[in-house]
């Protein structure tokens, strides 16, 4: 292993990333060098991500130090408006995610997890839980919600996906290799460029067959409403629908891979309780809760206006760095911390998922996929057990994401 791997594998895991305490609003440094305020307490968060005068508007180049990730970076991106615009979106993407289509997906969620634990379990011991469960899982669902599955014209292949949602999210590197040592080299710049523009034309094509033909997968159902609403630009709804097809299966695919690290690797006296299903939805609320996705501390807002908050003033025109993981570990709120017990239900509703005008539009399908995945793999194997130290486990290294390389397990 090369020195910038073992850089990697040297790595804590994201259930230990230290966060900035719990304090009053104070201002800080982003690491491109902008002046900020950063708020970490949780009743603060929840007042600063709930309040119309704190925008992103403006904000697509603001604090990335360099980064390049399309999803954060791309102003067409649903995550960097606002006001009325961003209502539009927002309010085309809630009629897609009827609550009476989200209740018919689940029982297919439910299949297809069922189907990657049969797949494993068939194959046998050893394995590695990134490559033949942590992927598969969110990548049958993410095909089959937005009707990319079978063999026709929109079919979409695993590797394909990951290279677009690698370039999406700015995440370079194999995973074979343990990830991205956090540079780019020109080739790797243009590989994302490339990528991106093949995803671009891909989801274009995708969009205008579904307005020809139309089906009851999620894309359809965007379409039809969005074409109702009216007044949404031709790539704001493309990058909308870029997004949800790769940051829906990444996030999946990090929230769960981080999960199990975290469950085999120090509580694994618990893992067998998550046959019963209760207490793996309690579960995978709290890990959703107390592990973040990635190394970024803070979502970057920006105040329109002065703001009275926590006892300080923040002036108009300020940068804002909000930290969720420091709210979500707020001791005047969650007084018991990640390793209680985990079948207890949360003092407070999470932040893992942001809240107010900018909560997470695929909430529901993070929790669905990590409640079923963590209960069917507990269900059929309760002796499922890590082959190596967590403090051998290799990243895989994004702009917004950090999840295990490999997960080497024996039953």
């Amino acid at each position: 292993m090369d020195s910038a791997a073992d850089t990697r594998a040297a790595l804590p895991p994201l259930h230990r990333l230290p966060v900035s305490p719990a304090l009053p609003p104070r201002p800080t440094t982003l690491p491109d060098g902008t002046p900020a305020w950063l708020v970490t307490r949780y009743q603060d968060v929840r007042q600063v991500l709930g309040d119309p005068r704190i925008t992103r508007a403006d904000l697509h180049d603001v604090g990335t130090a360099g980064a390049t990730a399309d999803v954060a970076a791309n102003p067409a991106s649903l995550f960097n408006q606002d006001g009325p615009a961003h209502r539009r979106l927002r309010g085309t993407v809630q009629r897609a995610f009827a609550p009476r289509a989200i209740a018919g997906w689940q029982p297919w969620v439910a299949a297809a997890v069922q189907q990657s634990v049969d797949a494993l379990v068939a194959a046998g011991p050893p394995a590695d839980l990134v490559t033949a469960f942590a992927r598969p899982v969110p990548f049958a669902v993410t095909t089959r919600l937005m009707g990319l599955d079978g063999d026709g014209p929109d079919s979409l292949d695993a590797d394909r996906l990951q290279r677009w949602t690698l370039a999406l999210l700015a995440q370079g590197g194999d995973p074979a290799e343990g990830g991205t040592s956090g540079g780019e080299s020109a080739s790797a710049t243009a590989d994302h460029a490339d990528a991106l523009a093949e995803y671009g034309a891909f989801t274009t094509e995708l969009i205008e067959r579904r307005r020809r033909e139309p089906g009851d997968d999620l894309v359809s159902r965007l379409v039809r409403a969005a074409d109702h609403d009216g007044g949404i630009p031709e790539e704001s709804f493309v990058h909308l629908v870029a997004g949800l097809t790769a940051s829906g299966n990444e996030s999946v695919a990090g929230a769960l891979g981080n999960a199990l690290v975290y469950l085999l690797g120090e509580r694994a006296a618990h893992w067998p309780r998550l046959a019963d299903p209760d207490t793996a939805e309690r579960t995978a609320e709290r890990l959703l809760h107390y592990i973040p996705l990635g190394d970024d501390e803070a979502t970057i807002r920006r105040a329109t206006a002065a703001i009275e908050l926590g006892g300080a003033t923040i002036p108009a025109g300020s940068v804002v760095a909000i930290s969720l993981g420091s709210a979500n570990r707020d001791p005047e709120v969650y007084s018991e911390g990640l390793d209680a017990d985990l079948d207890l239900p949360l003092a407070a509703p999470t932040l893992a998922f942001s809240a107010g005008p900018h909560y997470c539009i695929g909430a529901w399908r993070v929790r669905l996929e990590m409640r079923e995945s963590l209960h069917r793999l507990a269900t059929a194997l309760p002796g499922l057990r890590l082959t190596i130290p967590v403090a051998d486990i290799a990243w895989q290294l994004g702009g917004t994401t950090r999840s295990p390389a490999r997960i080497p397990v024996d039953w």
